[in-house]
């Protein structure tokens, strides 16, 4: 695969088009403080979950919904920007306005392996969980992402795309190997998210290796952790290449907000992308009316 055409696809794919999202919506009431949610936040208890048994599908499907958010971009708005790409580029103060609003809100960050024992044993949750994604690599997941993140205890799941590690674009730059191994080393998680965003439904021959195994592998030779969380890209699965998943160690796979499947649910799991137009209230009513 040759560079020009790597440049083109992650400046316009991943931009415009990353993933897509049906989810807009209401209202909400939180009070709590900031400060008592920094104290709070995430827990960090260790989680053994190798001794977990994955549990049938309906107990897993008869769970409530954890709220999980996907982002992609944080920054400014262009004069380049298009009316599309602006839904999945959310601005910088906008960003810090809307964890602020989760924090006052009284919303604390879990991480997989907390989703993975509720799910399968129904272990116990902070008050008012949410999961925090950032997909695709891009570098102000560190420079912005991760500052705001660190004020409020929060911690979050950043799905690599392998590809871009390392580069310079000229519509966005993508964090290095030492940014995405700092991240896991602070106690966030690493995920994959294919080595170039490659449909997963079309996947067929050596596209299995391309886009897992080789992706996997790079990440954990990063993080020096194993990779056990997948996020599809745009969003879109298929049953018939889920076992794939399963074979390669991977527990969880998260798509967005279509129905989740009703044989393996822990490998469609919902998130909602949180729109670069909205306001914090808007995605506090998001939040509500979608899990």
């Amino acid at each position: 695969m040759k560079f020009n055409f790597l440049t083109l696809f992650t400046a316009g794919l991943i931009l415009f088009a990353s993933c897509t999202s049906n989810s807009r919506s209401e209202d909400q009431k939180g009070t709590d403080s900031t400060e008592k949610t920094i104290a709070t936040a995430t827990s960090t208890s260790k989680i053994d979950v190798s001794k977990i048994k994955v549990a049938d599908a309906k107990t897993i499907l008869s769970r409530k919904q954890v709220p999980i958010l996907c982002y992609h971009q944080v920054r400014n708005w262009k004069a380049t920007d298009g009316k599309v790409g602006k839904d999945y580029i959310v601005e910088i103060q906008n960003f810090k306005d809307q964890m602020k609003m989760l924090a006052d809100s009284g919303y604390h960050t879990i991480l997989p392996d907390q989703l993975y024992a509720y799910l399968n044993t129904g272990a116990a949750l902070p008050s008012k969980p949410i999961m925090l994604t950032f997909d695709d690599t891009d570098e102000d997941q560190f420079t912005v992402v991760r500052p705001t993140l660190d004020k409020l205890g929060y911690k979050a799941v950043y799905f690599i795309m392998t590809v871009s590690i390392g580069r310079k674009g000229k519509f966005v730059d993508y964090m290095s190997k030492e940014q995405i191994k700092q991240l896991a080393d602070e106690g966030n998680v690493i995920g994959s998210h294919t080595y170039d965003h490659k449909n997963f439904k079309k996947y067929a021959g050596k596209d299995w290796e391309e886009q897992l195994d080789k992706p996997t592998k790079k990440l954990e030779e990063i993080t020096g952790k194993k990779m056990t969380e997948f996020a599809y890209p745009f969003g879109l699965w298929n049953a018939a290449g889920i076992p794939e998943l399963k074979k390669r160690g991977f527990r969880m796979a998260f798509q967005l907000s279509t129905k989740r499947d009703e044989k393996d649910p822990l490998f469609t799991i919902r998130r909602i992308i949180a729109s670069g137009y909205w306001s914090p209230k808007t995605l506090s009513n998001s939040i509500k009316n979608s899990f």
